[in-house]
């Protein structure tokens, strides 16, 4: 298993620069603090969120935006604070871009990274992709995974749309982006 974990961080490192843009093309610009936004959250809490999303995987489209809410959630109900030691996080996922991308967004949520040896990526299939948090010191965990609807509404949006996607997606409900997984 460790072994099958480790060689996916090579595949995640490649994998995460093919989620923000097309081969050859440019990347996506991050998102603007001066753009409009009709959001029932505060327009600069919205921008604020995007922006770290994009820091961390070089663009807020929706699917790396769903895994910063379910990190969000996850480190809230864990009671644990961005950047704690005592978490643990395994995005499993198919080698694909979209289904990879949440691991970014949990990161940028988090702040678990491979580096610090706390965010791993494991083999699965689509309809098994899903986000496992542990806090290490109680042992209590949460999974979660995006919502069927949201996987059928966010896939395969045209890259030149993902910026906008990724905000609308930001300003939905949590029950709208993601549930817990058994």
């Amino acid at each position: 298993m460790k072994r099958q974990v480790y060689r996916s961080y090579a595949a995640a490192l490649l994998l995460a620069a093919g989620c923000s843009r097309a081969p050859g093309a440019t990347p996506a610009s991050a998102p603007s603090a001066s753009t409009p936004s009709a959001s029932t959250k505060g327009t600069s809490e919205v921008e604020a969120k995007l922006g770290a999303v994009a820091r961390i995987h070089g663009g807020a489209g929706p699917w790396a935006v769903a895994g910063y809410r379910m990190g969000e959630f996850a480190i809230g109900t864990l009671g644990l604070e961005r950047g704690s030691f005592d978490l643990e996080v395994v995005h499993y996922t198919p080698h694909e871009v979209q289904y990879s991308c949440i691991a970014d967004g949990a990161a940028a949520a988090t702040g678990a990274s491979l580096g610090k040896l706390n965010l791993a990526l494991a083999d699965a299939s689509a309809p098994e992709t899903r986000t496992t948090y542990l806090r290490k010191s109680s042992g209590k965990s949460i999974t979660l995974r995006v919502t069927k609807a949201f996987a059928t509404r966010f896939a395969n949006v045209p890259r030149e749309q993902l910026g906008d996607a990724g905000r609308e997606a930001m300003q939905l409900g949590d029950d709208q982006i993601f549930e817990a997984a058994p």
